[in-house]
């Protein structure tokens, strides 16, 4: 994901997360990838929405000739929950993205999500596309 178009894509993926009803709080990442925070009603299942997102962004993408060859998004995704306390924290945490990724990599922030809300994991099973 280029400096040069991020923002249109992010853009573009909070306007797929409002057509679908929910609320997008706000889009942001890196060039290896990104973090969507929403606020999801009950009746959403969110694996439907990220596919929706992965496969209408992978489009906006291609459709627009942004890469050399065919984007694609990787399979699987981490989604977190957090209570209504939290979210001006994890709004700041994603606004500052680039702040946070000067100090650790894309897989270090993801194991320390999983530590931090105690999910069990194969470390051999979640990094194999980053090698």
């Amino acid at each position: 994901i280029a400096k040069s178009w991020k923002d249109d894509l992010h853009k573009y993926i909070s306007g797929i997360i409002t057509n679908k009803e929910q609320k997008s709080i706000i889009v942001n990442g890196m060039p290896d990838h990104i973090h969507v925070f929403i606020g999801l009603s009950p009746s959403m299942k969110i694996s439907d929405l990220v596919r929706d997102i992965k496969n209408n962004s992978s489009n906006f993408i291609n459709d627009r000739n942004l890469i050399k060859g065919k984007f694609a998004w990787q399979e699987g995704y981490g989604s977190f929950s957090y209570s209504h306390s939290h979210i001006q924290n994890v709004y700041n945490y994603i606004l500052n993205q680039e702040e946070h990724h000067k100090k650790r990599s894309f897989k270090e922030e993801y194991l320390e999500l999983l530590k931090k809300f105690e999910i069990e994991y194969n470390e051999k099973y979640l990094f194999d596309w980053i090698e």
